[in-house]
């Protein structure tokens, strides 16, 4: 990744007011580009919007939603940006089953006037749309997904990601590759890190059961998941626009930004090396009926490995070590854009190093 190439570049994010958007709102704020958000309020109390104050380095903020087609044209349009990183979802698999519909109009229409909006802004040159490795239809294989695969999803969210991933493809091939707009896909695993507060995620409900003094319960302690800090793929996500900046349609098609193998892992582990440290917090496994969730899931990332040059930095246990780091700081009322900051720059010396 080339910091010098984001100065002064004018970027444009839809869901900056959520955990993925908030930190890559402050990294490129920390590179020196001019960074305009589009979202709804943040989704919880507390929330890292907030508590890192995102917004103060932002060229503009605005607060509204992506199934508002005229209001996030008009907003992209005043904005006039030259890459384009769409992250506004309904991004919950448990959440989906009690909402279908609001998943859809979110996860779908939502992607569909967010390339309608970049069809009417002239300034726009990349897209990167960012969806889930949970897109993939998922054979419970017990090797990684390559983008080749065959799009699905069981949940309504997981299906509505890959909705979302065909609708990108039609786009690409029907609209902007004849315009010369470079339009890629991400798809990246279960991210981790600090101020996410999200309801039904593990971390969050660790460290609400830890701060509560309360038993964590278990959903599917067996199951496997990619799990990776959230800085991982977000430098995938950078690199990946500047590709598709400089060097256009080669570099516009879909792309996975997973863990190595080492960060496949099973609930029950992520949550006993949790314990490992924090002495003081209880778990146990929820034994009520769960609504289905796949239990095996991997991404292969060989392409991105090869082409990007991109690959991850952080081990799972320091990403985990980092997420309490993070935590501990904010329950001590430190300054948490300075905290986030030093840890988006400790990781991009590292990228920048390697």
């Amino acid at each position: 990744m080339n910091p010098n190439f984001w100065r002064g570049k004018c970027v444009f994010i839809t869901g900056h007011t959520g955990f993925k958007g908030g930190w890559l709102s402050l990294w490129l704020q920390s590179m020196g580009a001019e960074v305009h958000g589009y979202a709804l309020n943040p989704p919880t109390e507390p929330n890292l919007f907030t508590v890192a104050e995102v917004g103060k380095g932002m060229a503009s903020s605005k607060i509204a939603d992506i199934r508002d087609a005229d209001k996030l044209s008009r907003a992209m349009q005043v904005a006039h940006p030259e890459i384009v990183f769409h992250l506004a979802a309904q991004p919950l698999v448990r959440y989906s089953y009690v909402h279908p519909v609001e998943t859809y109009a979110v996860n779908v229409m939502g992607t569909v006037h967010m390339l309608e909006a970049v069809r009417a802004t002239s300034s726009v040159k990349a897209v990167v749309n960012v969806t889930t490795d949970k897109c993939y239809e998922n054979r419970e294989w017990i090797w990684g997904y390559r983008e080749i695969e065959a799009m699905g999803g069981f949940d309504p969210y997981s299906s509505s990601k890959g909705c979302a991933e065909l609708v990108t493809a039609a786009y690409r091939r029907s609209f902007l590759e004849s315009a010369c707009i470079a339009l890629a896909s991400a798809r990246a695993g279960n991210v981790i890190g600090g101020g996410d507060w999200a309801a039904d995620r593990l971390i969050p409900d660790f460290l609400r059961a830890l701060d509560a003094g309360e038993t964590l319960k278990l959903h599917s302690p067996l199951s496997t998941r990619p799990w990776q800090h959230v800085l991982e793929p977000l430098s995938g996500y950078l690199m990946l626009a500047e590709r598709l900046y400089t060097d256009g349609a080669i570099f516009a098609e879909a792309w996975n930004f997973g863990p190595s193998d080492e960060g496949a892992r099973t609930v029950q582990w992520i949550v006993e090396c949790l314990a490992e440290m924090r002495k003081d917090l209880n778990w146990q496994c929820d034994q009520s009926l769960q609504p289905h969730e796949a239990r095996y899931l991997k991404l292969d990332s060989s392409k991105a490995h090869h082409q990007l040059n991109w690959r991850p930095r952080w081990q799972l246990r320091t990403a985990l070590q980092k997420t309490m780091e993070w935590h501990e700081a904010w329950r001590k009322a430190e300054d948490m854009r300075s905290v986030t900051m030093a840890q988006i720059s400790n990781y991009h010396s590292l990228t920048q190093n390697a």
